[in-house]
């Protein structure tokens, strides 16, 4: 199943909003649907605040502690100081006479359930930095630019929209003619001229950032076996701005297959602007029924990265649209289609297969009406490790204990379900699962352990209690306290349309998703500009997190922070011993504090304490750092 991209961007907007970025993304938006023209894009790209942002952004990520080809990761660059950071990747990037050279990409190959395996190019982590800073600079004014119809590796779009779109297709629309198209290893083959132009014509015309691009293009990929080789095409799978660089490249295909229904001159000139509920919407529906009049060919597309469907009203219509699409791509992306995997489904007598689901129609009261459910192919992946997991259950793996393969075993039904509520046959699927992995589970632990399955015998937790706590299913091994979570219990979800007016890029679309920020902006600005005095690129992103969860209060006397010279972030556990200057050992306070975190005498801390007038309940709060830091209480 394709990666879930987040629904609705929320972190990432925080991150853009502590590090002072989101008013520069709003105003690329704002210019690249104005049609406007970027020639200047470098300074932004490497401003300090954008490369500390996506530093930020990628140490979420698991992936950026996979070392590449020089054996660092994302704990490097966070160890050094912020100025080191900055200055490293503007060198990197043009301080050298032969201009940028990423660094050889590591080859790693993933076994694929066919057998067969698919490339993943790793990146070293400056690489991967520097590739983020361009990400965030150029996602706005992509995103102003791309089709709607496109739902694969972009903010606040996700497989839930694309399905929703797909059974609107077939229920709403009656298009029940599927186009199911494959190019023949698309990230491996993408032209590379071709590519440039498109980004070209997108309006990004920084020559600088161009070569950077072609540069990052052509990276040397370090094979498994040790030789070297230098793509001549295609984008690494496994760099963080490929998905973007793969949707530039077939938006165009977007665009085309639009324009001749969906966009088609007839239906926007016929076209007139409607109130629906509270929304304002542009209506072609007039138009449309103009074009059913003519030999314009009805079709629709839904793309979710390079995976994408063409539906038709008619055989007829689909036969001649996929010889035109496979010509266009063909010809204008210089792109293969498999003929194999490429074929037309009625979906009124077949199933046809899409993001992991098997989709079809079925007639009921003279209307027809979506039927899906798990691909038999990913039906059969999915119980086969959770089959492998119910034998460790059984028999825990070295150096972990039945708990520990509990609960793995819980997130691969977690993520089962989550990803596949959307089928409307989710239950009679997990049923058949659920059945085949408690049986083997059952009988191994009766051999293997010499144990049994309960219905009861452990502790639930609240939110397990509002997902399971209605089943019958439920069961524990004997002797542990951990629910075994029933595959079978879950319910069918009505997919949610994507929100035309949700955007990330505007204030409306924004507030559609999350509320602003109630800090003190010019305190968090000034946190964000301090030198770091020796701290950590890790240290001083902690603070500005610190500062917002923290209400931009100081968390020994809950004042708030008016200056900030004299915010501390102080250790819990000090470097001396043990410590590291991350996240969960830190905490802001008042600098007045500070001396009452010192290793004093009684007398001393106690007149210190008189004279700042510290409370019983801030002398408790300081007691405890104190313990932490293995420092005598103030009695």
């Amino acid at each position: 199943m394709p990666k879930e991209s987040k629904n609705l961007c929320v972190e990432d907007l925080r991150h853009a909003e502590y590090y002072g970025m989101q008013p520069t993304f709003d105003e690329l938006y704002q210019r690249s649907r104005n049609g406007g023209i970027f020639d200047n894009l470098m300074d932004l790209i490497l401003s300090r605040d954008n490369i500390l942002l996506a530093y930020r952004n990628i140490k979420a990520n698991g992936g950026s502690y996979t070392a590449g080809t020089d054996n660092r990761n994302i704990t490097d660059i966070g160890s050094m100081s912020p100025e080191k950071v900055v200055e490293k990747v503007r060198f990197i990037v043009t301080g050298s006479q032969h201009g940028y050279r990423p660094k050889p990409v590591r080859r790693k190959d993933i076994p694929k359930p066919n057998g067969k395996t698919r490339p993943l190019g790793i990146p070293c982590i400056w690489d991967r930095l520097i590739q983020q800073c361009i990400k965030q600079i150029l996602e706005p004014i992509c995103e102003a630019k791309f089709s709607n119809n496109s739902y694969g590796f972009r903010p606040n779009r996700s497989v839930e929209h694309a399905i929703n779109r797909t059974y609107s297709m077939l229920q709403m629309m009656n298009l029940h003619y599927v186009i199911e198209f494959d190019i023949k290893g698309f990230f491996d083959n993408v032209n590379h001229s071709k590519l440039i132009r498109q980004i070209w014509s997108l309006g990004i015309r920084d020559k600088q950032l161009i070569f950077v691009i072609k540069r990052i293009l052509t990276a040397p990929i370090r094979m498994p076996d040790g030789s070297t080789i230098i793509p001549d095409r295609g984008t690494p799978q496994g760099g963080i701005i490929s998905p973007l660089l793969a949707n530039i490249v077939l938006n165009e295909l977007d665009w085309w297959v639009a324009s001749q229904w969906e966009e088609n001159p007839i239906a926007v000139s016929r076209g007139r602007y409607r109130i629906i509920g509270k929304t304002e919407v542009f209506d072609k529906s007039h138009g449309y029924r103009l074009m059913k009049d003519t030999a314009l060919k009805e079709m629709h597309i839904i793309r979710y990265a390079d995976d994408f469907r063409i539906f038709c009203k008619t055989k007829e219509d689909a036969i001649k649209t996929k010889e035109a699409v496979t010509k266009w791509i063909e010809e204008r992306l210089k792109l293969e289609v498999s003929p194999e995997k490429t074929r037309i489904v009625n979906t009124r007598k077949r199933w046809s297969e899409f993001l992991g689901f098997k989709l079809r129609v079925r007639q009921k009261h003279h209307k027809y009406v979506v039927q899906s459910a798990i691909c038999d192919k990913k039906a059969e992946i999915e119980k086969d490790k959770l089959v492998g997991q119910a034998k460790n259950i059984a028999r825990p793996r070295e150096k972990k204990s039945c708990i520990e393969e509990i609960r793995l075993y819980n997130s691969m039904v977690l993520g089962i379900q989550n990803y596949f509520q959307l089928a409307t046959c989710i239950s009679i699927d997990c049923r058949r699962i659920h059945r085949q992995v408690m049986t083997v589970l059952t009988n191994r632990l009766n051999t293997e352990k010499g144990c049994r399955l309960t219905r009861e015998g452990g502790t639930i937790t609240q939110s397990e209690k509002k997902r399971y706590g209605g089943s019958k299913m439920i069961r524990y091994v004997a002797g542990v306290d951990q629910m075994i979570y029933p595959i079978a219990y879950v319910k069918s979800k009505i997919p949610m349309a994507k929100k035309s007016a949700v955007c990330s890029y505007t204030e409306e679309g924004r507030a559609l998703i999350h509320t602003d920020l109630n800090l003190n902006f010019s305190i968090l600005k000034d946190l964000r500009e301090q030198t770091s005095n020796g701290h950590s690129t890790e240290y001083m992103d902690c603070r500005i997190s610190l500062f917002s969860a923290q209400h931009g209060k100081c968390a020994i006397s809950g004042e708030e922070f008016t200056d900030a010279s004299r915010v501390v972030g102080w250790l819990k556990t000090p470097k001396d011993k043990g410590g590291f200057e991350r996240y969960a050992n830190m905490v802001l306070i008042h600098e007045r504090y500070l001396q009452l975190l010192q290793d004093l005498g009684q007398q001393e801390l106690k007149a210190i304490a008189k004279t700042i007038n510290a409370t019983k309940k801030m002398i408790s709060k300081i007691n405890r750092l104190r313990e932490q830091a293995e420092l005598s209480t103030i009695g």
